[in-house]
């Protein structure tokens, strides 16, 4: 089997264009909701961006001046309101320190994911999202939901590590920002609708290549 028969048969079956994150996504929107979306939907981080924006602070250089709890109230719809204000604190003073969001998003890749890395409440998924999704460049952002439907699919390298699996996919595909953007939304949204924890079969776009799939129609 081919990953691109699969990302193929994602593409027909899902609408990226309501994917959160476009080509045309401002730079410090990307920043602020993968620290929002931690752990929690995407209706949730909309409430706490509509109430960040409502309070004139949905920008890092005003979140850089906000006192935690004043912070963690306004996000407070994402949940885990002060542990996420702290990581916001946290990537806003990363990009004080480089001299801003620009500047920060401008340094090569490697020093742009190490900084990244070293803040924080930053771990590899979002450091990935905000090089991706931000600076526009080529690295795989790797969630759950693609080593879970990869996996049933049969496919995957043979670690589960993060990086294992960003080295398989990045060495399958394109490296191409936009490319990387579009296959990661299309697994998110192929693993919320169809590829749950119970997946639902009948209806996968993926079941005919899918091992998991196969096995559970044979079973019905």
């Amino acid at each position: 089997m081919e990953i691109r028969e699969v990302f193929s048969r994602l593409d027909a079956a899902h609408d990226f264009s309501g994917w959160h994150w476009q080509a045309e996504t401002s730079p410090e929107y990307v920043c602020i909701s993968a620290i929002l979306v931690q752990h929690t939907n995407w209706a949730n981080v909309e409430q706490a961006i509509h109430r960040l924006r409502a309070a004139w602070a949905f920008s890092l250089a005003t979140i850089a001046l906000i006192g935690e709890e004043t912070l963690a109230e306004l996000v407070r719809p994402a949940g885990t309101p002060l542990v996420k204000a702290r990581r916001l604190r946290a990537l806003a003073d990363a990009a004080l320190e480089a001299g801003g969001i620009e500047r920060l998003l401008a340094l090569p890749t490697d020093e742009l994911r190490a900084r990244l890395l070293a803040t924080h409440g930053i771990g590899p998924e979002t450091a990935d999202a905000i090089v991706l999704n931000a600076a526009n460049r080529a690295v795989f952002q790797v969630d759950a939901y693609a080593k879970r439907i990869f996996r049933r699919l049969g496919m995957g390298p043979e670690h589960d590590a993060y990086d294992a699996w960003q080295r398989w996919f990045e060495t399958q595909t394109a490296p191409d920002p936009e490319t990387y953007r579009r296959q990661h939304g299309l697994i998110v949204l192929h693993g919320k609708a169809t590829c749950r924890p119970k997946p639902i079969c009948a209806s996968c776009c993926l079941v005919e290549l899918c091992e998991t799939g196969r096995g559970t129609a044979a079973a019905g």
